[in-house]
Parts: C-alpha cells; sequence; structure tokens
C-alpha cells in the first residue's frame, strides 16, 4: 500500500517559476510604458517650428441672433406662372386672397377657312387641386382683353388688366370634388364660340407678323361663388410632352352638308402662350386676434413671436442675422463646413397642424440690384439643400443648408454686395401658408454654423 503526500520540493519549483514569468511580464511592460511616455504626439510634431498662419481652427456656433420680420409686397412679377390660380381663399390669419390670371388663346390647327355652323362650344380644364366649399355653385367670367401681350414681357400681380366691353359670365361650373384633381367640361354660349372665330386672314400662327394673336388678344379669368368661396389651381404652362394639352375651348360645328367637325384653341399650348397671374391680399379681412395686424398697420420693422408666409405672392418672413457682419469683419481666411437654418414651425391646433404644412419652403437673397435669387445651394443640390419639414424632431421644423450661400457671403469682403439676410417664400405651386416661430418665441429660428479658420 502506498502513502499518499505533498511534495513540498515540487511545490517550492512551480512557485518559483510563477515568480519568474511575473517579473519578466512586469520588466516588458515597464520598458514598452517608458518607451512610449519618451514619444512625441503625431498631431504636434514640428508644430513649433511652423508659422501661426498655417494652424487651421475648426469653430462651432449656433448663437448668432436671428431676427425675423413678417413683409408683404403688392407688385410681383407673375408673367409665364407654372401655378396659375382661380378663385378666392380665406384664412383667420392671412385674410381673403381673390385670384385670376390672364392667357392667350392659340390655334389649335390650321383652318381651312370652309363654311361651319356653330352648333356648340365647350371650355375643358385640368383643375389640379381645389381648396375650399365645393358644395356651393361657383361661377367662371371670361372677359376679353384689349392689349395684346407677350411672353417675353412683364406683368405683375397687381396691375389691372385692360379690357374690351366683351365678357361672359355666370357660367356655373360643375360639380367639384376637394382635393383633388378635377378633370371637367363648361358648356360655354354658341355666341362665345362665333367671337373665338376670327378673319379668314388672321387664323392662323404666325411668329413676325400679325396673327391669330393679333385679332383675339386673349381672356381674363374669374371665378364668383353664390357663397362660400373656393380656390382652383391649374396648369397653363406647357406640357411635359409634345402635342398633349389639358386646357383648351372645343367649337363644335357642320359644314353645308352637314358634315361635323371641330375645332381648338389652346390654353396650355406646347408653343408658350403669354400668360400672367393676379393676386388680391385682404389681410384686414382675418380674424381680430389671429390677422397680421402689423401688415395692416405697415409696421415692417415689428418683431412678433410668429412670421407668416403665405402662397400665392402673399406675405413672406424676412431674417436679418447682424451678427454674421462683425464675424466676416474679423474673419478673413474661412472656409464653411455647414451652415445650417433651423425654423421651429407654429402650430394652432385647429387649422395649422402637421398635415397641412407646405411640403417644401425657400430661401431666397436680394442682390446688390434689388433683384431676387433662390440661394444657390438649391441650385446646386435641392435633396441637400432639404427645406422640407421634420416632424419626427422634438419640435417640428424646417431644415434649410446654406454651406454654398454663407461662403460667398464670407468672401464678399470688399464689395458687401451681399447682406446676411434672406427671405423665406413659397412658390406657386404650394397651395397652403405656414406659421414660424421667431424672434422672443421659446424656439425662434436658429443658425448652426461650423467654419474652419486659417
Amino acid at each position: 500500500m502506498t502513502k499518499f503526500y505533498h511534495s513540498f520540493i515540487i511545490y517550492f519549483r512551480s512557485f518559483s517559476e510563477h515568480i519568474s514569468k511575473t517579473f519578466f511580464l512586469a520588466l516588458i511592460t515597464s520598458i514598452l510604458f517608458f518607451a512610449g511616455s519618451c514619444e512625441e504626439d503625431p498631431g504636434i510634431i514640428g508644430r513649433n517650428i511652423l508659422p501661426s498662419s498655417d494652424n487651421v481652427f475648426i469653430t462651432s456656433t449656433d448663437t448668432i441672433k436671428v431676427e425675423s420680420y413678417t413683409l408683404y409686397n403688392r407688385s410681383i412679377e407673375t408673367d409665364n406662372p407654372s401655378v396659375s390660380y382661380l378663385g378666392d381663399l380665406y384664412d383667420p390669419y392671412f385674410g381673403k386672397t381673390t385670384a385670376g390670371f390672364v392667357s392667350q388663346v392659340r390655334l389649335g390647327s390650321e383652318w381651312d377657312g370652309k363654311y361651319f355652323v356653330i352648333d356648340s362650344c365647350k371650355l375643358f380644364l385640368r383643375i389640379l387641386n381645389v381648396t375650399g366649399d365645393v358644395n356651393s355653385d361657383h361661377y367662371l367670367k371670361l372677359s376679353q382683353i384689349s392689349k395684346q401681350i407677350y411672353s417675353d414681357a412683364a406683368y405683375y400681380s397687381d396691375q389691372t388688366p385692360p379690357l374690351t366691353e366683351y365678357a361672359v359670365d355666370s357660367i356655373l361650373l360643375p360639380a367639384l370634388q376637394a382635393d383633388t384633381i378635377n378633370n371637367i367640361g363648361i358648356k360655354l354660349p354658341t355666341a362665345f364660340g362665333y367671337h373665338l372665330v376670327g378673319p379668314d386672314s388672321l387664323m392662323l400662327y404666325d411668329t413676325t407678323g400679325d396673327d391669330y394673336r393679333s385679332y383675339f388678344k386673349g381672356l381674363y379669368f374669374q371665378l364668383d361663388s353664390s357663397a362660400n368661396p373656393v380656390l382652383l389651381s391649374l396648369s397653363i404652362a406647357p406640357p411635359s410632352s409634345y402635342g398633349y394639352y389639358n386646357n383648351y375651348f372645343i367649337i363644335y360645328m357642320h359644314d353645308d352638308l352637314l358634315n361635323l367637325k371641330t375645332f381648338v384653341f389652346i390654353l396650355d399650348a406646347v408653343t408658350r402662350n403669354a400668360a400672367y397671374n393676379l393676386f388680391e391680399h385682404k389681410f384686414k379681412q382675418g380674424e381680430v386676434g389671429k390677422r397680421m395686424q402689423h401688415l395692416i398697420d405697415n409696421d415692417t420693422n415689428y418683431l412678433d413671436t410668429v412670421s407668416f408666409v403665405q402662397t400665392m405672392n402673399g406675405a413672406y418672413t424676412k431674417i436679418k442675422m447682424p451678427g454674421l457682419d462683425s464675424l466676416r469683419g474679423n474673419l478673413k481666411r474661412i472656409s464653411i463646413n455647414k451652415a445650417r437654418l433651423v425654423i421651429p414651425v407654429h402650430y394652432d391646433g385647429d387649422i395649422y397642424k402637421p398635415s397641412t404644412i407646405p411640403s417644401i419652403v425657400y430661401l431666397r437673397y436680394v442682390s446688390s440690384t434689388g433683384s431676387k435669387y433662390i440661394v444657390p445651394d438649391y441650385s446646386v443640390s435641392s435633396a441637400f439643400y432639404d427645406g422640407s419639414p421634420d416632424t419626427t424632431a422634438t419640435v417640428n421644423v424646417y431644415n434649410l443648408n446654406i454651406p454654398t450661400f454663407m461662403q460667398a457671403y464670407f468672401k464678399d469682403t470688399i464689395n458687401y454686395k451681399l447682406k446676411p439676410e434672406l427671405e423665406i417664400f413659397l412658390t406657386s405651386g404650394s397651395s397652403n401658408n405656414v406659421i414660424l416661430k421667431a424672434n422672443n418665441s421659446h424656439t425662434p429660428i436658429k443658425l448652426e454654423l461650423t467654419y474652419t479658420k486659417f
């Protein structure tokens, strides 16, 4: 029988080996540590021998004050519009807006000059959107203009179109459906069809001499409502595909042999008809306590807690960033890394809510000549510019990225043609207004700016 016991010699040898290994590892670690502590940071190697002008510094700020003002320009150039409006729109904040448009009428084909009798006449319109009371009766009025208009001339939103004595009114529109496309046909008096047809010598299109447009110079379109208003939008701009049009008159005829035929007069011709929009904004008709009283009082320096942006060339928001001027004066060499305007949206829980705000807002600047241009960032990349509402944020905002404009502003240190000012506006394609938080609001407009200083 073998007796089991611990061997002291074996245990001592194992302990000695353990101590040796631990000491060796500690020694290696100490050597590496001291070697690392003696190595210079590669980011600062040679810095003390470089001139200070070669150093760069990245700086961020979001404390530059942004001031907001609501302004309105009664007279805006509106020729060759992409979207035209017809009717009235009421808003307790913005008051009543009345819209109409003037357009030429173009021959749809060659006129044969043969005998004809008009049986009926219709106007076909493709209404892009309908806002308002679709259950009331609405009446179209067509007035003939007395002066020829041209597609390369300027026309304005507040001008009064010169009219002849000829007009057709009380033309009842068919039933409309709200918030959708409506393709409608409107029956017109037969006498209007005869009025469209001119002398055979002028029933032609000629770019150099007198043609049909010198006989029938165009029409002024207006809409009257029996009760509550309605606003229609349509496009009489050239169609995207050649020869395909949506807005036109048709006269239905027969000849001396009772053969049926038709002739078309086009509004949205491929060769653009001259046209312009007319708007009248009546801010006084807004609701007391909500309407833009400072615009009514012509107080353009009023710093409200909200600012207003209106469709159809109405009110717009002007923002000033006075702190940028002193920053530009102090920074001679600068590269803009990021420039973003964060614009919070105001909701009233009734009319203005996330589902009603415009899908995009635009920024423009004013040149030294007074001309207005959209910021270049939108042309470079509309996706990067953004301008759409961010409804996932704690406070719903519009994000507008403008580093290209800001870079141009900071480089303009000699002539100072660019001002630290921008204007927020809506194009004619938008059908909804928007109210923005501003100035002393709890969440005003904010400029986020990151730049590298050389």
